[in-house]
């Protein structure tokens, strides 16, 4: 069995998402997003701060902020938050391809791609389909490990069952849905709770509240 190849699947979905952005107007990039208080901009401006972001760079970053990682995440972000969004979408495009990450949790960065990307979608009505083998990956990782986001502490004691993958974790209550939908609400994203059917839902709702 071969080991899956983080990396690849990480640059498809960037240049994935690099599609639908070079499509955007002016106004859709200063719109809101499902990520807390950020604009498109800031999200991808993100992004391209996460796929510039070594170790060391990681570190001396959260040192800085006093361990405080909303305080580290906006002050990486800015320096990749361009005077335009053209130079915003340039610096994205121009990190693509990197092979850089502060640790080896490769799917937690393919995962980060991935939430981002429908975080800016969604609230656009854009149709942003990342590959399903690349979204089971991080539906298994983010039901085992507490990792930027706490997914598993969020869907302890329930049973998650994907209708269009294999992907399913855990006992107790069922939550059931797409693979992705699933994905999304343990990153803690609420709107994707009306996408979900069973038992658990009432559960996931209450957690998230």
């Amino acid at each position: 069995m071969h080991e899956y190849d983080f990396w690849n699947a990480i640059h498809a979905e960037r240049h994935r998402l690099l599609e639908i952005l070079s499509r955007l107007d002016h106004e859709a990039w200063q719109s809101p997003t499902l990520c807390s208080n950020w604009s498109v901009s800031q999200v991808v401006a993100h992004l391209s701060a996460a796929a510039n972001t070594g170790t060391m760079s990681w570190l001396r970053s959260i040192v800085l902020a006093g361990f405080n990682s909303a305080v580290h995440n906006e002050r990486r972000l800015r320096r990749y938050l361009g005077d335009t969004p053209a130079q915003t979408l340039a610096n994205l495009r121009a990190s693509a391809e990197n092979t850089v990450a502060p640790t080896k949790d490769y799917a937690a960065m393919l995962g980060e791609v991935i939430v981002h990307g429908q975080d800016i979608a969604r609230p656009l009505a854009l149709e942003l389909i990342p590959d399903p083998d690349a979204v089971h990956e991080v539906a298994k990782f983010f039901s085992e490990r507490d990792f930027a986001v706490n997914s598993k502490r969020l869907v302890t004691g329930l049973a998650l069952k994907a209708e269009d993958s294999s992907f399913s974790a855990g006992d107790g209550p069922l939550v059931k849905g797409k693979q992705l939908d699933l994905v999304m609400i343990m990153a803690g994203r609420p709107d994707y709770l009306s996408s979900l059917r069973g038992d658990g839902v009432a559960v996931l709702a209450q957690r998230l509240a």
